[in-house]
């Protein structure tokens, strides 16, 4: 190209250059305005399920309706619901901007320390030496990818200070204990990692990738888990469940 080729023709106007830069602008903030709603809707968690959240938190016994149950196993999924309780938080959830929620809320409507948590699926269990609230599993073989590994993360067992609600029989230290689906791990608590700063009594779980070493990825970063929703047979993915209860129906991918 020459430096002739790179100059407007003579028949467009100076008008003409007005109106095409504010079409060029109109197109611009219309794009804008669909990539911002698109980074909204992708950034902030339902209202609706916040305010129904808030709804179960002030009157459990009177939703019994959006209670899941330990134990239960929805439409043949391979793992069993890990404690009792109303499914607030989804994978995906963002609570602020630049964070997903790696994994699913579980809140059961009692204090501290009381609804039990059990083993969702059977695996290997380790305990950190420093880990007050939280247990990991191993599972060697994903039910949903034969040859596989994934890790099932639990926690927010332990108190405001730090008090451990963690069964007694995987204490600091434990590793590779074998333990089937509904072993007691042990009970919802509220702990955050920082002392006299409570998160809500509930259960954290995440599904957690392996590093392709036989390692757990760090379980912080939503890219390092999966989708739970074909674990637990619920749709329990954000993006695709915006308003939904989450209860035992039929799910498809």
């Amino acid at each position: 190209m020459t430096e002739l080729d790179e100059l407007p023709p003579r028949n467009i106007t100076c008008r003409s250059w007005v109106g095409v830069t504010l079409l060029s602008f109109v197109i611009v903030v219309a794009v804008g305005a669909v990539a911002g709603f698109s980074f909204y809707r992708s950034h902030v968690f339902s209202p609706v399920r916040f305010e129904r959240l808030m709804t179960w938190l002030r009157d459990p016994a009177g939703h019994e309706a959006w209670k899941m149950n330990a134990g239960e196993i929805c439409d043949g999924a391979p793992f069993q619901m890990p404690t009792d309780g109303y499914i607030g938080f989804l994978w995906g959830d963002s609570f602020r901007i630049g964070h997903h929620h790696q994994g699913i809320d579980v809140f059961g409507g009692d204090e501290v320390g009381i609804t039990p948590v059990y083993a969702s699926y059977p695996g290997y269990l380790t305990r950190q030496q420093d880990w007050k609230s939280t247990v990991i599993i191993r599972v060697p073989d994903d039910p949903l990818q034969p040859g596989r590994q994934i890790w099932v993360y639990y926690t927010h067992m332990a108190g405001p200070d730090g008090e451990s609600f963690i069964a007694p029989d995987f204490p600091p230290g434990t590793g590779e204990v074998f333990v089937e689906a509904g072993t007691l791990l042990g009970y919802q608590g509220n702990y955050s990692g920082t002392p006299d700063n409570p998160v809500g009594v509930h259960l954290h779980l995440s599904i957690v990738k392996d590093d392709g070493h036989g390692n757990y990825l760090n379980e912080l970063e939503i890219g390092n888990t999966l989708d739970p929703s074909p674990y637990l047979g619920l749709s329990l993915n954000a993006r695709n469940n915006p308003d939904q209860v989450p209860v035992c129906t039929a799910f498809s991918k």
